[in-house]
């Protein structure tokens, strides 16, 4: 396991870039046609997520 110590107007910042990129993962996975590229961005968009619920649980 990996700690990191940021101030919280790092993991404010850090937790809004998240979401715009999960937002953003969601468009691209609807407009994507390939199959693999959609499973690599879903992984992409489940790992964000992850880490979005742990710092809004910090």
């Amino acid at each position: 396991m990996i700690q990191l110590s940021i101030t919280e107007e790092e993991k404010d910042i850090l937790m809004q870039i998240l979401e715009n990129d999960i937002s953003d993962l969601r468009m691209e996975i609807a407009d994507t046609d390939s199959m693999d590229f959609r499973e690599t961005l879903k992984k992409q968009k489940e790992v964000l997520t992850k880490v979005l619920g742990v710092l809004r649980q910090a």
